[in-house]
This record gives structure tokens, C-alpha cells and sequence, in this order.
């Protein structure tokens, strides 16, 4: 049973857009904190962006004002727009979900990876220089 599953990945050039999705089933997709995480070569998979249950965007610095995440609870999908994308930001691409949780969450909690218990396989993207 997978719960959920990453598509959009690819190669792209620098300075170009991709757009990530993320697909649940067979849950009720809106009493989910949902965020991407990504893990490059070598390093620590790392956070990316969040969007509450409340609809709450964090973002890490390194994505700010480039990246836009989104949920749509009817269609059970998460989104990611990656704009501007650097050789940096070159991994593979995980979404995840909490818990069921309140309604409002803080931004610690939403931002840290040990929140989360359900991950899903994985999409890579690479940027090319």
C-alpha cells in the first residue's frame, strides 16, 4: 500500500522551472501537515517546504522567494513550483505527512523532519549548469 507517491521530476537547466506533485490515497488528505524534503548526494536529506493543515507555507532559506508550495484537499495532491532552479539544487525529492495533528501548528514542529511519519519513494532532479 503505497500512501504516497512523487512525480515531476527530471532534468533541467539552470535557471529553469520544474513542478513537483505529490498524490495521496485513501486518507483524509486535509487532516495532514504535508512538507517536501530533499537529499542531495552525499549530504543530509534537508527541509525544503511546508504547508500546514491550517495552510501555513514555510520555507528554508535556500528555496525562499524561488519555490511555491501548495495543497489541494479535493484532489488529495500536494504541490511543489520550483522557479529560478541553481545546480544546488540538485536531490532527490521527498514529500511527506504528519500525524494527524491540531489544526495550527508551530513552525518548529512543521519544519522538523522527525514530525513527519509517512514518506514517499522519492523523485529526482537534477539542474545542470
Amino acid at each position: 500500500q503505497v500512501d504516497l507517491v512523487e512525480s515531476g521530476g527530471g532534468l533541467v537547466q539552470s535557471g529553469g522551472s520544474l513542478t513537483l506533485s505529490c498524490a495521496a490515497s485513501r486518507r483524509t488528505f486535509s487532516d495532514y501537515n504535508l512538507g517536501w524534503f530533499r537529499q542531495a548526494p552525499g549530504k543530509e536529506r534537508e527541509f525544503v517546504a511546508v504547508v500546514g493543515r491550517g495552510g501555513a507555507t514555510y520555507y528554508a532559506d535556500s528555496v525562499k522567494g524561488r519555490f511555491t508550495i501548495s495543497r489541494d484537499n479535493a484532489k488529495n495532491t500536494l504541490t511543489l513550483i520550483m522557479n529560478s532552479l541553481k545546480p544546488d539544487d540538485t536531490a532527490v525529492y521527498y514529500c511527506a505527512r504528519t500525524p494527524r495533528t491540531a489544526f495550527y501548528m508551530s513552525r518548529d514542529y512543521l519544519t522538523d523532519q522527525s514530525s513527519y511519519n509517512t514518506w514517499g519513494q522519492g523523485t529526482q532532479v537534477t539542474v545542470s549548469s
